[in-house]
Formats: C-alpha cells, structure tokens, sequence
C-alpha cells in the first residue's frame, strides 16, 4: 500500500508521521486490496482534523474526523475506516455469493 502523507497549516514532527503511519498501516489486516492511501492532517482553529482517504479497487472510501487532539483524530479516522473496510469487504464477498448461487439454481429449461 502506497502512503501519501499531507500536512496543512502546521509543520508535522516525525513521531506524528510515524504514528500516522503506522495507524494507517493497520488497516491492511482487514482488507489487503487497499491501492494506496492518503492521509491528510489539518488544523482549523483550535480544531484538528484527520482526513484519510483510501483507494481500493476503483472505489474511494474517505473518512473525517476532528477533535481537540491530532492523535485522538487519527484514532478516530482509522477506527472508522476500519468499520468501512469490513462493509466494503462483507459487500464483495455477500454480491459473489449472490450471483453464484443465482446461476446455479436455474434450471435449464427445454
């Protein structure tokens, strides 16, 4: 998986990098056709917000999250892309099994 990282209005430490890095790389146990990922960091007053964007398979699944702590919104962000992942993933696998079994139960007819 291919990490972009982004950092707007603020200038990151490397053990921000790092933690986001790594958090992100999580998400790889629940789904593994992940393309490539973009995280997004932000601050906006006294608000900081994670924005990470993941790219698998010709679909995007993005997720923003903000509180008062930039760690805490990576937390968050990644904990629900963890929840879209799992969606996503139990989406594929319920629409090939539906189309599987759809054409085995026909009949023939003569």
């Amino acid at each position: 998986m291919r990490v972009n990282f982004t950092a707007r209005h603020f200038k990151p430490s490397e053990r921000l990098k790092q933690y986001a890095h790594d958090a992100v790389g999580r998400l790889e146990k629940y789904y593994a056709g992940i393309l490539s990922c973009n995280i997004i960091l932000d601050y906006e007053k006294q608000t900081q917000i994670a924005e990470i964007v993941l790219q698998v398979n010709g679909n995007k699944l993005t997720v923003r999250e903000k509180s008062e702590d930039m760690y805490k919104s990576i937390n968050l962000a990644v904990d629900k892309s963890e929840r879209q992942l799992k969606k996503y993933k139990e989406k594929l696998q319920g629409f090939s099994n539906e189309k599987a079994t759809a054409v085995i139960g026909e009949s023939p007819e003569e």
